[in-house]
């Protein structure tokens, strides 16, 4: 498409193809071609728009945040599918590695999304409290623990010891999706509270 707009000026935008029409920009916003980029641009916010759910709009979910440490039980007893994630960046016991700041950033990021997107299905738990772990993911459902992924690991260097902070984001996402069959796995009614 790029091609025959450089050849004669005109271009037939893939109106029906989101995927399409999005790699179009990206093609036109690397070559810096402004004309389709607006065009691009204008049919994409022109969907936006007519796609979007007025009744949604005010809408806004709050995911709960723990700032005192609480028994797992507490976690087991919660009727849906539960996605703790635990960071503590304050646990200063070996100085970090380099990256681990944009990694614990891509961690917190990935839960934003996750939880805004899948609020409706799992119970997201951002969990402040201080506990020893520094990047943790846990997962519950039907009444158990079902994984947890620390993205925690100690570097060994030559003069003293760094903490490293991982972002295994497909283990993350497989476990999340664990959870969410598990909704369909179990039969049993979990209690509300403790």
């Amino acid at each position: 498409m790029i091609l025959n707009y450089l050849r004669d000026g005109t271009i037939r935008l893939p109106t029906n193809n989101k995927q399409e029409l999005h790699e179009l920009l990206k093609e036109a916003q690397f070559y810096l071609l402004e004309d389709v980029i607006k065009q691009c641009q204008e049919v994409i916010d022109r969907e936006a728009s007519e796609s979007r759910d007025p009744a949604l709009e005010n809408f806004k979910f709050k995911i709960p945040v723990l700032t005192i440490p609480l028994p797992e039980k507490f976690f087991l007893s919660i009727k849906h599918p539960v996605v703790r994630f635990a960071y503590n960046r304050s646990n200063n016991k070996y100085s970090y590695t380099e990256k681990s700041d944009n990694t614990l950033l891509c961690n917190i990021e990935l839960f934003d999304k996750l939880s805004s997107q899948h609020h409706n299905r799992l119970c997201f738990i951002r969990d402040l409290s201080g506990r020893n772990e520094i990047c943790c993911w846990t997962f519950y459902g039907g009444g158990k623990k079902l994984s947890e992924i620390s993205c925690t690991s100690i570097m060994y260097a030559t003069e003293r010891k760094q903490t490293k902070i991982e972002f295994p984001e497909a283990k993350i996402l497989e476990e999340t999706l664990n959870c969410n069959a598990s909704i369909q796995n179990t039969d049993t009614e979990m209690p509300e509270s403790l």
